[in-house]
């Protein structure tokens, strides 16, 4: 059977970590930061999960835990 491909615009987004989860970073903290509050701007810079239903589509694009 062949090697499958890792989707490599995905490889550069996120993360598997050791349980399993996808770990990713948040959008709108490129630009237009002066209208955000302090508050926010500090949680878009933490990192999130993706959530449990895109999982299997994290999968495939990352077939071997990138």
């Amino acid at each position: 059977m062949p090697k499958l491909k890792t989707n490599r615009s995905v490889r550069k987004r996120m993360r598997i970590t050791k349980t399993g989860k996808a770990k990713r970073f948040k959008a709108g903290r490129r630009h237009l930061l002066t209208g955000k509050r302090s508050k926010r701007k500090r949680l878009l810079g933490k990192a999130a999960f993706v959530a449990k239903g895109q999982m299997k589509t994290i999968n495939k694009l990352l077939p071997y835990g990138a």
